[in-house]
């Protein structure tokens, strides 16, 4: 089987049979990755570059190692290093890259849609590692990997959103692929951190109440405050949101029943989770970070054209 796509650039953009097919490979290639050769020559004939305009340490490292994993060849990118950072346009930086014969970029951007910018410009297959408040998509494919491992399934399963879902290209990717897979979402937070007709666009519930939320929930997938995209202050202090939305052991132990609790990363500790929560026996945010190798190997392997 093949992808319906050239490009990975929303989860938006893919099939329920795209993201079955992806998870599938993953399952292949993360028993892969417990062998002592964890080294496979998939895609040794492929030029790979990673470039990042943005900050990034584990989703660059995850693509890097991906990458490496796969024999492929790698070239790293940072604009802060580079000749972006003396003006040179974004489709002049890949024009330059891609006369050097690149196959495939992977591309991290502040900007909402500059991957699909690119895509229409280069004949390169363009992977989409974030971009603005837009998508992620790799992170929500490892997100729901990683659910489907845990808890056996994604259909039916009661999936809370919380945090700041309003800056967050996460919850929108995850938002995508849990309602294309048949799972039910309820987004929780700030009313100020909740965009207004998100229900009626997306189709979730919402709610402001954590307490709530965590009752229904099978899983928790938290998500970072990211003051660095706030352009005015949205909540009173991160104490006080702590005390409204940070998720507490205690909390967990009363609930009657285990929950699954996520997280993106990087965490703010003592913020959304205390630290007993995000290294506790509820979180699987190691295994997270672990699965989004094998779900990075599955994506660039398929829209290198490999058949699964």
């Amino acid at each position: 089987m093949k992808l319906s796509t050239k490009h990975l650039l929303g989860i938006k953009d893919l099939t329920k049979e795209d993201i079955q097919l992806i998870l599938s490979t993953a399952e292949q290639f993360k028993e892969v990755l417990q062998r002592p050769v964890k080294k496979v020559p998939s895609l040794r004939d492929i030029t790979i570059v990673n470039l990042f305009y943005e900050n990034s340490t584990r989703t660059r490292m995850s693509f890097e190692l991906a990458e490496r994993r796969l024999s492929a060849d790698v070239l790293n990118f940072t604009a802060s290093s580079s000749s972006a950072a003396k003006g040179e346009t974004l489709l002049d930086t890949v024009n330059n890259i891609l006369s050097m014969k690149v196959d495939m970029v992977v591309m991290r951007h502040s900007a909402s849609g500059a991957p699909h910018f690119l895509a229409k410009h280069i004949p390169a297959a363009i992977v989409n590692a974030g971009d603005g408040i837009n998508e992620h998509p790799t992170q929500a494919l490892l997100d729901a990997f990683s659910m489907r491992e845990k808890l056996g399934k994604l259909e039916g399963l009661k999936v809370a959103i919380i945090g700041d879902i309003m800056h967050s290209r996460v919850a929108l990717s995850n938002m995508y692929l849990l309602r294309k897979m048949g799972a039910e979402i309820l987004v929780v937070g700030p009313p100020t951190l909740i965009p207004k007709y998100i229900s009626e666009a997306l189709g979730v519930r919402v709610t402001y109440n954590l307490q709530e939320a965590l009752k229904w929930c099978d899983v928790a997938n938290v998500l970072r405050i990211q003051l660095e995209r706030q352009n005015q202050p949205l909540f009173s202090s991160l104490r006080e949101y702590n005390l409204a939305y940070g998720i507490k052991r205690k909390m967990l132990e009363n609930l009657g029943k285990d929950i699954v609790i996520m997280h993106p990363g990087p965490i703010n500790r003592g913020v959304e989770l205390d630290s007993d929560v995000a290294d506790g026996p509820y979180s699987i945010i190691l295994n997270q970070v672990e699965n989004g190798v094998a779900v990075r190997m599955a994506a660039l392997y398929l829209l290198a054209g490999r058949e699964s």
